[in-house]
């Protein structure tokens, strides 16, 4: 599996279904220069751990939007397959309520390009990407199918991405929101270590 960390996102341009019912083109390089992007892959619509992770990304999206951030799903289904899928009610199985958009991979393009296709199956694992405003993917986590996302996770590493930007300085094991940082130098984890055992 491809590491695309440090890299270049590889740019698209599909058919998605935004706000839950308008048929869109978008392209990643639309936000270039503008926003971060959580742009995630989910295997299929109407299974089973997958709408679960679309309803937790959409219960977390104005904290995202807060922080600056564009999410974005994509599957190997087509703009109907979704249209349909956001039109069913939540306790039927659907992701009715889901807003940010939503892109269709029929031809697989993105999901090899992001190099996430399950051989032989033609879906896509678990994977997220956080991109950053160079359209720099800064971020990479890929699960396998049964393991479903931690989405509180992936808006700490928008605030560690986002801290660093600012402050200069790195993030250590197990940072959060209003933990220190660390300078990435030597006298800098000789600080960290001295004010940990210190605290």
């Amino acid at each position: 599996m491809a590491v695309l960390v440090g890299k270049q996102a590889p740019d698209f341009k599909a058919d998605a279904v935004v706000n839950g019912n308008e048929f869109k083109q978008i392209s990643l390089s639309d936000y270039k220069g503008k926003k971060y992007v959580a742009l995630f892959f989910y295997p299929l619509d109407f299974t089973f751990v997958c709408p679960t992770e679309l309803h937790a990304f959409q219960d977390k999206l104005a904290e995202f939007e807060s922080l600056d951030t564009q999410v974005i799903g994509v599957s190997v289904d087509s703009k109907f397959s979704h249209f349909a899928w956001l039109n069913t009610p939540k306790n039927q199985g659907g992701i009715q309520g889901v807003q940010y958009p939503v892109v269709s991979d029929l031809n697989k393009t993105i999901t090899r390009n992001y190099d996430v296709e399950v051989e032989g199956a033609g879906i896509a694992y678990r994977g997220l990407f956080l991109i950053d405003k160079h359209g720099v993917v800064q971020h990479q986590v890929v699960n396998n199918l049964p393991l479903g996302r931690n989405v509180d996770e992936a808006i700490r590493m928008v605030k560690a991405l986002q801290f660093f930007e600012k402050n200069g300085e790195v993030c250590p094991a197990n940072w959060n929101e209003g933990s220190k940082g660390m300078k990435p130098n030597e006298a800098g984890l000789k600080d960290y270590f001295k004010q940990a055992v210190a605290a």
